[in-house]
């Protein structure tokens, strides 16, 4: 039984913006006023904000603006981040348990999801969250990476496979003002890329693309977006989903736009949005991709497709997968492999029908990678109201030494060189500081050693477990 005179712990594993909107979530519930409660924040990196550092495109200022407010949570005295601690290593769900009151998984999503076509491990076949994790300093990836294509194909009609599309068609040049490290600048100086041709199944109608970032693909001077008119299609499926959605009517008109107008003048890069081409294979060579082949589909009324049996290769030399986000499978924790989340009910975590008792989750982990950031707000509210109708039913855990101090001498006692909030403000004015040398806002630090020698410069030389 939870001891009420003290503030409830709660631990939150994944310090991205699903775990940090629970935080707010949890001290701003009107059931916490008078325990309060105590939370900290778990995260695998050294540095917080997972997706918005790691997943979000350099040349998106406007969404990493999100951090803003993030912020004004961690501020908080309530919460603690304890970085670069990586759950299931260097802490165990047993010890969660020894030290919390509840426990919330907010790990999101960062591998790819399969696309079983064949020809997919052929060498030039890429995943678009590892292209991604490069081009934002993921410190988990490898510093390069192979650009040398002429054409490329981009298969998938969401936000990511818009990134990834931009990313190959700008020049190294244009993404120098933003945050990318050195290594990044000088792979895409010398990317190769000419054509990129992005595929989607389905219409215009169909596609998962937001209207903003449709709309900056035709910002850069050299890119020219490109649409095939006989793309522009729409059945009775198709018309209902534009009236029923102002954005998929917004996404559509755009769309239309780039069908009808006239050449780009100056642009020296290509970029091809083709609809109603179903990837089947991926073509290749002595092991290497030489080309993606898709069929033709046609709407059936309904807004879905059916194939035509008309086949066409494409000549490409490498082709990355955007369809869609895969979540990791934690240590202890159940996991669907199938729909690649937690099994939950409205974030209470059931293996095989059981609920765990303690054991929550939210974000992506909790109900897919779907939505945007701000979709996340919403998971967070029903797993705290969770908790906390679970704390007043006494089904929480019974953490045998929840004191705040206990956990850290726990992770002392490791030699876990942890990182911290204050660490945070120290690596951001070093990172600040790398970007004003050089006429930046900010240049990102890549090495998880220099990152830590940055934000936690006490803690590098003790030896690691």
């Amino acid at each position: 039984m939870s001891d009420n005179s003290r503030p409830l712990r709660v631990a939150i594993v994944g310090a991205g913006p699903a775990g940090i909107y629970a935080a707010d979530a949890l001290m701003k519930s009107d059931s916490a006023k008078d325990r309060g409660v105590s939370i900290d924040l778990y995260e695998r990196m050294p540095a917080p904000f997972g997706l918005i550092r790691y997943g979000v495109a350099p040349d998106h200022p406007r969404i990493k603006g999100i951090i803003t407010a993030l912020h004004k949570v961690l501020d908080k005295p309530q919460v603690r981040l304890l970085g670069n601690v990586d759950y299931g290593t260097d802490i165990t769900l047993a010890e969660l348990k020894q030290h919390y009151d509840a426990i919330i998984f907010s790990t999101g999503a960062t591998d790819d999801r399969a696309l079983d076509i064949p020809g997919i491990d052929l060498e030039g076949s890429y995943g678009a969250a590892q292209f991604v994790a490069w081009y934002d300093g993921h410190p988990d990836f490898p510093r390069t990476w192979p650009l040398e294509q002429e054409k490329v194909a981009v298969i998938g009609v969401g936000n990511v496979a818009l990134d990834v599309a931009r990313v190959l068609a700008k020049t190294g040049d244009e993404l120098l003002p933003t945050e990318i490290p050195a290594n990044v600048y000088e792979g895409l100086k010398a990317n190769k890329a000419i054509e990129v041709h992005v595929f989607g199944r389905r219409g215009p109608a169909q596609a998962k693309f937001t209207p903003l970032e449709l709309k900056e693909l035709d910002h850069s001077p050299n890119i020219e977006v490109i649409v095939n008119p006989e793309d522009i299609d729409y059945d009775e499926g198709s018309t209902v989903a534009r009236r029923g959605s102002k954005i998929t009517d917004q996404v559509a008109t755009i769309i239309e736009n780039y069908a009808i107008r006239e050449p780009k003048q100056g642009a020296i890069h290509k970029l091809f949005l083709h609809f109603f081409e179903s990837p089947v294979e991926i073509l290749g060579e002595d092991g290497k991709v030489v080309g993606l082949r898709t069929e033709r589909t046609q709407l059936d009324g309904t807004g879905n497709v059916k194939p035509t049996g008309k086949i066409t290769d494409w000549e490409v030399g490498a082709v990355y997968r955007a369809v869609g986000y895969l979540s990791d499978n934690l240590p202890e924790i159940p996991f669907d492999s199938q729909a690649g989340v937690i099994p939950n009910e409205a974030g209470r975590v059931f293996d095989e029908g059981r609920q765990l008792t303690g054991v929550y989750t939210t974000g992506w982990v909790k109900r897919g990678p779907v939505g945007l950031i701000g979709h996340t707000k919403g998971d967070a509210n029903e797993t705290v109201d969770c908790i906390f109708k679970d704390m007043e039913a006494e089904k929480l855990l019974d953490p045998a030494t929840p004191g705040e101090d206990a956990i850290i001498e726990l992770l002392e006692s490791k030699n876990i060189p942890f990182t911290t909030w204050d660490g945070w403000y120290r690596l951001d004015e070093h990172e600040r500081a790398l970007g004003a040398a050089e006429g930046r806002e900010r240049v990102k630090v890549v090495e998880r050693e220099d990152m830590l020698a940055a934000s936690e410069p006490t803690k590098v030389a003790r030896p690691s477990a």
